[in-house]
Protein backbone atom coordinates (compact mmCIF):
# COMPACT_ATOMS: atom_id res chain seq x y z
CA UNK A 1 0.00 0.00 0.00
CA UNK A 2 1.55 3.36 -1.01
CA UNK A 3 -1.45 5.48 0.55
CA UNK A 4 -1.09 6.61 4.07
CA UNK A 5 -4.51 5.99 4.92
CA UNK A 6 -5.65 2.84 6.76
CA UNK A 7 -6.50 -0.37 4.11
CA UNK A 8 -10.03 -0.49 5.87
CA UNK A 9 -11.32 3.58 5.44
CA UNK A 10 -12.94 3.82 2.75
CA UNK A 11 -13.70 7.01 0.73
CA UNK A 12 -16.76 8.15 2.74
CA UNK A 13 -14.66 7.76 6.16
CA UNK A 14 -11.22 7.99 5.27
CA UNK A 15 -9.98 11.42 7.02
CA UNK A 16 -7.84 12.67 4.12
CA UNK A 17 -10.14 12.25 2.04
CA UNK A 18 -13.19 14.09 4.39
CA UNK A 19 -11.06 16.88 4.81
CA UNK A 20 -10.17 17.49 1.19
CA UNK A 21 -14.54 17.38 0.64
CA UNK A 22 -14.59 20.13 3.17
CA UNK A 23 -12.15 22.09 1.55
CA UNK A 24 -13.66 21.74 -1.41
CA UNK A 25 -16.69 22.83 0.00
CA UNK A 26 -15.91 25.36 1.38
CA UNK A 27 -13.83 27.02 -0.91
CA UNK A 28 -17.24 26.98 -3.14
CA UNK A 29 -19.09 28.57 -0.43
CA UNK A 30 -16.47 31.24 -0.59
CA UNK A 31 -16.59 31.43 -4.49
CA UNK A 32 -20.27 31.74 -4.35
CA UNK A 33 -20.20 34.64 -1.80
CA UNK A 34 -17.51 36.25 -3.84
CA UNK A 35 -19.69 36.08 -7.04
CA UNK A 36 -22.35 38.32 -5.18
CA UNK A 37 -20.31 40.70 -3.14
CA UNK A 38 -21.22 38.79 0.16
CA UNK A 39 -18.59 37.83 2.70
CA UNK A 40 -17.93 33.73 3.02
CA UNK A 41 -18.33 34.38 7.11
CA UNK A 42 -22.30 34.93 6.22
CA UNK A 43 -22.65 31.49 5.53
CA UNK A 44 -22.76 28.63 7.95
CA UNK A 45 -21.74 24.98 6.79
CA UNK A 46 -24.15 22.41 8.14
CA UNK A 47 -22.49 19.44 7.94
CA UNK A 48 -25.46 16.42 7.63
CA UNK A 49 -24.42 13.74 9.29
CA UNK A 50 -27.67 10.89 9.26
CA UNK A 51 -26.76 8.17 8.75
CA UNK A 52 -22.93 8.17 8.78
CA UNK A 53 -20.65 5.93 10.63
CA UNK A 54 -18.74 7.54 13.74
CA UNK A 55 -15.01 7.23 11.85
CA UNK A 56 -16.83 9.71 9.11
CA UNK A 57 -18.14 12.56 12.00
CA UNK A 58 -14.96 11.87 14.03
CA UNK A 59 -13.14 12.69 10.87
CA UNK A 60 -15.19 15.54 9.77
CA UNK A 61 -14.89 17.46 13.42
CA UNK A 62 -10.80 16.73 13.48
CA UNK A 63 -10.94 18.24 10.33
CA UNK A 64 -13.28 21.28 11.70
CA UNK A 65 -16.43 21.00 11.07
CA UNK A 66 -18.44 22.10 14.13
CA UNK A 67 -22.08 22.33 12.98
CA UNK A 68 -24.06 19.31 12.11
CA UNK A 69 -27.42 17.95 11.11
CA UNK A 70 -29.35 15.16 11.88
CA UNK A 71 -33.19 13.83 10.81
CA UNK A 72 -34.35 11.88 13.07
CA UNK A 73 -34.64 12.54 17.30
CA UNK A 74 -33.63 8.99 18.26
CA UNK A 75 -31.23 8.60 15.72
CA UNK A 76 -29.12 11.91 17.07
CA UNK A 77 -29.97 10.88 20.89
CA UNK A 78 -27.86 7.83 19.88
CA UNK A 79 -24.96 9.76 18.07
CA UNK A 80 -24.60 12.55 20.48
CA UNK A 81 -26.26 12.58 23.32
CA UNK A 82 -24.34 9.46 24.80
CA UNK A 83 -21.14 12.11 24.35
CA UNK A 84 -19.59 10.17 21.68
CA UNK A 85 -18.81 12.44 19.18
CA UNK A 86 -17.48 14.92 22.80
CA UNK A 87 -21.23 16.19 23.79
CA UNK A 88 -22.52 17.02 26.13
CA UNK A 89 -19.94 19.84 27.07
CA UNK A 90 -18.91 20.77 23.91
CA UNK A 91 -19.75 24.52 23.40
CA UNK A 92 -17.89 24.49 20.15
CA UNK A 93 -20.55 22.52 18.49
CA UNK A 94 -23.78 23.11 17.51
CA UNK A 95 -26.77 20.39 16.52
CA UNK A 96 -29.28 21.19 14.25
CA UNK A 97 -32.70 19.12 13.75
CA UNK A 98 -33.18 19.64 10.24
CA UNK A 99 -35.91 16.75 10.04
CA UNK A 100 -39.57 16.54 10.73
CA UNK A 101 -40.61 16.52 14.25
CA UNK A 102 -43.34 14.46 15.82
CA UNK A 103 -44.79 16.15 18.97
CA UNK A 104 -44.25 12.62 21.54
CA UNK A 105 -40.70 13.56 20.13
CA UNK A 106 -40.41 17.62 20.99
CA UNK A 107 -38.97 17.18 25.18
CA UNK A 108 -35.92 15.01 23.73
CA UNK A 109 -35.33 17.50 20.49
CA UNK A 110 -35.52 21.11 23.11
CA UNK A 111 -33.65 18.88 25.37
CA UNK A 112 -30.60 18.09 22.76
CA UNK A 113 -30.76 20.49 19.89
CA UNK A 114 -28.91 24.04 19.89
CA UNK A 115 -31.70 25.06 16.72
CA UNK A 116 -34.62 22.92 15.54
CA UNK A 117 -35.75 24.10 11.51
CA UNK A 118 -38.30 22.25 10.85
CA UNK A 119 -41.51 23.69 12.59
CA UNK A 120 -44.41 23.60 10.52
CA UNK A 121 -47.72 24.36 12.65
CA UNK A 122 -49.48 25.40 15.76
CA UNK A 123 -49.48 22.10 17.31
CA UNK A 124 -45.53 21.91 17.22
CA UNK A 125 -45.44 25.24 18.36
CA UNK A 126 -47.35 24.83 21.33
CA UNK A 127 -45.39 21.51 22.36
CA UNK A 128 -41.87 23.01 21.52
CA UNK A 129 -43.20 25.79 24.38
CA UNK A 130 -44.67 23.70 27.23
CA UNK A 131 -40.87 21.71 26.30
CA UNK A 132 -38.69 24.60 26.50
CA UNK A 133 -40.59 25.57 30.20
CA UNK A 134 -40.04 22.21 31.30
CA UNK A 135 -36.60 21.98 30.02
CA UNK A 136 -35.39 25.34 30.40
CA UNK A 137 -33.49 26.00 27.65
CA UNK A 138 -35.40 26.93 24.33
CA UNK A 139 -33.90 25.87 20.97
CA UNK A 140 -33.24 28.94 18.30
CA UNK A 141 -36.24 27.75 15.72
CA UNK A 142 -37.02 27.89 12.00
CA UNK A 143 -40.45 27.54 10.37
CA UNK A 144 -39.85 24.88 7.24
CA UNK A 145 -41.95 26.32 4.29
CA UNK A 146 -43.21 23.87 1.64
CA UNK A 147 -42.08 26.40 -0.95
CA UNK A 148 -43.25 23.36 -3.45
CA UNK A 149 -46.88 22.55 -2.06
CA UNK A 150 -46.08 18.93 -2.16
CA UNK A 151 -48.44 17.12 -0.26
CA UNK A 152 -45.83 14.44 0.82
CA UNK A 153 -43.76 17.05 2.78
CA UNK A 154 -43.27 18.89 5.68
CA UNK A 155 -43.64 22.45 6.02
CA UNK A 156 -46.52 25.07 6.48
CA UNK A 157 -47.35 26.58 2.88
CA UNK A 158 -46.18 30.00 1.91
CA UNK A 159 -49.43 31.82 2.19
CA UNK A 160 -49.93 31.05 5.76
CA UNK A 161 -46.24 30.75 6.86
CA UNK A 162 -46.36 34.58 8.04
CA UNK A 163 -49.76 33.86 10.58
CA UNK A 164 -47.54 30.53 11.73
CA UNK A 165 -44.34 32.88 12.32
CA UNK A 166 -46.83 35.72 14.43
CA UNK A 167 -48.43 32.57 16.33
CA UNK A 168 -45.06 31.26 17.11
CA UNK A 169 -43.27 34.60 18.30
CA UNK A 170 -46.33 36.25 19.89
CA UNK A 171 -48.73 33.75 20.97
CA UNK A 172 -45.93 30.98 22.36
CA UNK A 173 -43.08 32.97 22.73
CA UNK A 174 -40.64 31.36 20.76
CA UNK A 175 -37.63 32.22 19.51
CA UNK A 176 -37.82 32.45 15.66
CA UNK A 177 -35.11 33.19 13.98
CA UNK A 178 -35.56 32.48 10.00
CA UNK A 179 -37.10 29.94 7.70
CA UNK A 180 -36.02 26.44 5.96
CA UNK A 181 -36.99 25.01 2.68
CA UNK A 182 -36.68 21.81 0.56
CA UNK A 183 -37.18 22.66 -3.13
CA UNK A 184 -39.27 19.76 -5.21
CA UNK A 185 -36.53 17.21 -6.38
CA UNK A 186 -38.05 18.29 -10.08
CA UNK A 187 -37.89 21.75 -10.49
CA UNK A 188 -34.96 24.56 -10.71
CA UNK A 189 -34.51 25.55 -6.92
CA UNK A 190 -33.82 29.55 -7.76
CA UNK A 191 -37.83 30.38 -8.02
CA UNK A 192 -38.16 28.29 -4.45
CA UNK A 193 -35.11 29.96 -2.78
CA UNK A 194 -35.89 33.49 -4.09
CA UNK A 195 -39.89 32.65 -2.46
CA UNK A 196 -38.60 31.85 0.86
CA UNK A 197 -36.29 35.03 0.77
CA UNK A 198 -38.83 37.39 0.27
CA UNK A 199 -41.32 35.77 2.82
CA UNK A 200 -37.95 35.94 5.36
CA UNK A 201 -37.69 39.80 4.21
CA UNK A 202 -41.62 40.30 4.44
CA UNK A 203 -41.36 38.93 8.21
CA UNK A 204 -38.04 40.64 9.24
CA UNK A 205 -36.52 37.17 9.65
CA UNK A 206 -32.41 37.03 8.88
CA UNK A 207 -31.90 33.55 8.94
CA UNK A 208 -32.19 31.18 5.45
CA UNK A 209 -31.77 27.73 5.95
CA UNK A 210 -31.51 26.54 1.74
CA UNK A 211 -29.42 24.88 -0.29
CA UNK A 212 -27.94 21.56 -0.35
CA UNK A 213 -25.10 19.06 -2.12
CA UNK A 214 -26.27 19.95 -5.43
CA UNK A 215 -27.78 23.48 -5.53
CA UNK A 216 -25.88 24.91 -2.53
CA UNK A 217 -24.53 27.67 -4.57
CA UNK A 218 -27.09 28.91 -6.28
CA UNK A 219 -28.79 29.23 -2.43
CA UNK A 220 -25.85 31.68 -1.52
CA UNK A 221 -26.72 33.64 -4.82
CA UNK A 222 -30.36 33.86 -3.05
CA UNK A 223 -29.41 35.12 0.19
CA UNK A 224 -28.55 32.01 2.25
CA UNK A 225 -27.53 32.12 5.29
CA UNK A 226 -27.11 28.46 6.37
CA UNK A 227 -26.56 25.07 3.90
CA UNK A 228 -27.36 22.02 4.46
CA UNK A 229 -24.64 19.26 2.53
CA UNK A 230 -24.28 16.00 3.03
CA UNK A 231 -22.79 14.08 0.02
CA UNK A 232 -20.71 16.33 -0.78
CA UNK A 233 -18.86 16.54 2.20
CA UNK A 234 -19.15 12.83 3.10
CA UNK A 235 -19.21 11.19 -0.53
CA UNK A 236 -21.88 8.88 -2.14
CA UNK A 237 -22.93 5.87 0.37
CA UNK A 238 -22.53 2.64 -0.84
CA UNK A 239 -25.23 0.35 -2.41
CA UNK A 240 -25.01 -1.75 0.58
CA UNK A 241 -25.61 1.33 3.06
CA UNK A 242 -28.49 1.95 1.09
CA UNK A 243 -30.26 -0.50 -0.71
CA UNK A 244 -32.47 -3.14 1.31
CA UNK A 245 -32.37 -6.60 0.71
CA UNK A 246 -34.84 -8.29 -0.99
Amino acid sequence: MTSSSPASASPSTDPAAISDRLAVVRARIAEACRDVGRDPETVVLTAVSKTQPPEAIAAMRAAGQRVFGENRVREAQGRWAEGLYGRPGGAELELRLIGPLQTNKTEDAVALFDVIETLDREKLARTLAEAAAKRGRSPRLLIQVNTGAEPQKAGVLPDAAEALIATAQKTYGLTVEGLMCIPPADEPPEPHFRLLARLAEDNGLSVLSMGMSGDYETAIRCGATHVRVGTALFGERKPSETVSRP
